[in-house]
């Protein structure tokens, strides 16, 4: 599925409606994992803050690149630009965050610990176009695992 954004409000609410459909989907057996691929710009961040501000959380979102994860009650933002190993993440308690289905983890840079990441994650690819626009590609779902989130293609 391929969306354009003609915005970074645009961008925001698309990160708002992914939010709204993860806390509706109630058969979560493990954490919710959302892998963000994407150039500098791309748009990963600002979508991040959209979703933050549709899981109600009030703190400005900005990317952890030099502390790597940020955490807010139970939505961890992990920033994996600097990871040189993919092992590098499981020092910080990743499996153990991605194993609590209360838990809801984004991954910017995802691709960098592609090894790791989850086979459930939802892949969200960002493509700059234009200086306000972006294509926003969901890459990968696993529909099985997340049979909860019904709604997540259609209101996309």
């Amino acid at each position: 599925m391929k969306i354009l954004t003609n915005s970074s409000s645009e961008t925001k609410k698309l990160g708002e409606k992914l939010a709204k459909e993860i806390l509706s989907c109630s058969q979560k057996k493990d954490a919710f994992v959302i892998g963000l691929i994407g150039d500098l710009g791309g748009g990963k961040t600002t979508f991040l803050q959209g979703l933050a501000k549709g899981l109600g959380i009030k703190d400005k979102i900005n990317s952890p690149t030099f502390v790597i994860m940020k955490r807010y009650k139970n939505f961890y933002h992990f920033d994996c630009y600097r990871i040189k190993d993919p092992k590098e993440i499981l020092n910080l308690g990743f499996k153990e965050i991605i194993s609590n289905p209360q838990n809801i983890v984004a991954l910017e840079w995802a691709d960098q610990i592609q090894d790791i990441l989850p086979k459930h994650a939802l892949i969200i690819e960002f493509d700059f176009i234009a200086q306000n626009t972006r294509r926003v590609k969901i890459k990968q779902w696993n529909k099985k695992k997340r049979n909860g989130l019904s709604l997540l293609t259609a209101t996309l």
